[in-house]
C-alpha cells in the first residue's frame, strides 16, 4: 500500500519515529494520523519496556538557572553510549529535566528512591511522576520514554540537586 510522503513527512515530524515505522504505522491506521500516532506511542511502550533494563553508564550533567540567578538545578543523566550522550534529543531532554527540578522541587527521582515508610503525593514530590512543565498532559516519564524511543538506548536520571537562594 502506497503511503503520501506529505503523510510520512508529518508524521515523522510529529512523532520523531523513525520513516519505516511511520509507513507501517500510517498503513496500519489506513492513512489516519490520529490512529497511526496512538499505533506509534504503543510501540514506543514496547520500546522502551524492552530496554529499561539495560545499563546506563555513559551521560552528561546538565546545569539550568533560572533567570535572576535565585534558583538553579543539576541533574546527571544517563543513557548507554556516549555517542547518544552527544546527540541533540539527549541534551534538550538534559536541559528540560534540569529546568523541570527548577521550577517544580521535588524531592525524590521515583518511588523506589523513597525511604521506606513515607508517604508522599507522588506526582508531587518524584520527578518521573510529575507532570511535564511545558505539557501538563505528559509525565517527566514519558517525556524520557519518547526520548527513549527516539534514540534506541536506555534512559535513566541518576540523581539530581536543586539550590535556592536562601534555602
Amino acid at each position: 500500500m502506497s503511503v503520501s510522503t506529505d503523510k510520512l513527512k508529518e508524521l515523522r515530524e510529529l512523532s520523531g519515529a523513525g520513516i519505516m515505522a511511520c509507513r507501517n504505522a500510517l498503513v496500519d491506521a489506513d492513512h489516519d494520523m490520529a490512529k497511526a500516532m496512538e499505533i506509534l506511542k504503543l510501540q514506543n511502550v514496547f520500546i522502551v519496556d524492552k530496554k529499561k533494563e539495560r545499563a546506563t553508564s555513559q551521560g552528561l550533567v546538565e546545569a539550568y538557572v533560572h533567570t535572576g540567578g535565585r534558583v538553579g538545578a543539576l541533574v546527571e543523566l544517563n543513557c548507554e553510549t556516549d555517542f547518544v550522550a552527544r546527540t541533540d534529543e539527549f541534551k534538550e531532554l538534559a536541559h528540560n529535566l534540569a529546568m523541570q527540578i527548577t521550577a517544580m522541587p521535588p524531592r525524590f527521582i521515583s518511588e523506589e528512591s523513597l525511604p521506606e515508610g513515607e508517604e508522599i503525593v507522588l506526582a508531587e514530590e518524584c520527578l518521573l511522576f510529575q507532570p511535564y512543565i511545558r505539557d501538563l498532559n505528559v509525565t517527566v516519564q514519558d517525556l524520557i520514554n519518547e526520548t527513549i524511543a527516539k534514540v534506541g538506548e536506555n534512559i535513566r536520571v541518576s540523581r539530581f540537586a536543586r539550590f535556592e537562594l536562601g534555602g
